[in-house]
């Protein structure tokens, strides 16, 4: 009997050593190198740190039970992210950037909004890239619901002309709409007065082409028009007008 009892006694040892060393094993080993995909307005180490903010947070084990059982971090203008383990030792981040068109400003705060007027985030820090839109009459502004305008086939407006204007790469300050939806774009000391949506992308490339020809353009007093024009030439064509 004492020596099943010496027996079953050492067994315990063995079995709480082996589960010891097992423990001691999965806290040493931590994630030492991290990539970075899908992210435009984050660097790598930015997200890097926002992910990993303490010293337990890059503990493999812990990262990997806390990925699968924990809700994400809510990060600014980001919808997602997905982390796959290439190992113990490395992960990469997958980035979900949230689609934003433009913003309008409330008080001290810029409100961004995606594609279909929805306001997807609300920020102090100003985004390069995203122009300001004006011009828009509204009310009340809700963090994840429709910017309350009038007409919403503006939004889908917005959306045609921003990424005109971000397939040509240009850059604009403001955007701004009347009451008939005509837009104006302001660029440094320049307006460009483009009218409706129709046509919009010959209006842009047509820009793209005089900004490349005459780029002191941006720093004068003026205004471009290009509300009448048209690949045909009907109806109008390019003018500018200094002020």
């Amino acid at each position: 009997m004492k020596r099943n009892a010496g027996k079953q006694n050492l067994g315990i040892w063995i079995a709480a050593a082996a589960f010891l060393a097992a423990a001691i094993l999965l806290l040493s080993v931590h994630v030492t190198q991290v990539t970075v995909t899908g992210s435009k307005r984050y660097t790598d180490k930015q997200m890097e740190e926002l992910l990993f903010p303490g010293k337990w947070d890059k503990n493999s084990a812990y990262l990997y039970i806390s990925n699968r059982f924990k809700p994400h971090r809510q990060i600014p203008f980001v919808e997602d992210y997905k982390l796959v383990f290439h190992g113990p030792t490395k992960v990469e981040i997958i980035v979900y950037e949230k689609d934003i068109v433009g913003y309008v400003t409330d008080m001290s705060s810029y409100m961004y909004f995606d594609k279909d007027g929805i306001i997807v985030e609300s920020s102090g820090n100003k985004l390069e890239g995203v122009p300001l839109i004006t011009g828009l009459d509204f009310g009340q502004l809700i963090l994840h619901r429709p910017l309350p305008v009038k007409d919403q086939t503006v939004f889908q407006d917005i959306l045609n002309l921003t990424q005109q204007l971000s397939l040509h790469n240009i850059i604009v300050d403001r955007i701004e709409y009347n009451s008939h939806n005509k837009a104006t774009l302001y660029m440094g000391e320049m307006q460009v007065s483009l009218g409706d949506d129709a046509n919009v992308d010959s209006k842009i490339s047509v820009l793209s082409d005089i900004l490349a020809a005459h780029p002191q353009l941006v720093g004068m007093k003026g205004v471009i028009e290009l509300e009448n024009y048209n690949e045909e030439g009907i109806g109008g064509g390019i003018t500018f007008k200094k002020k």
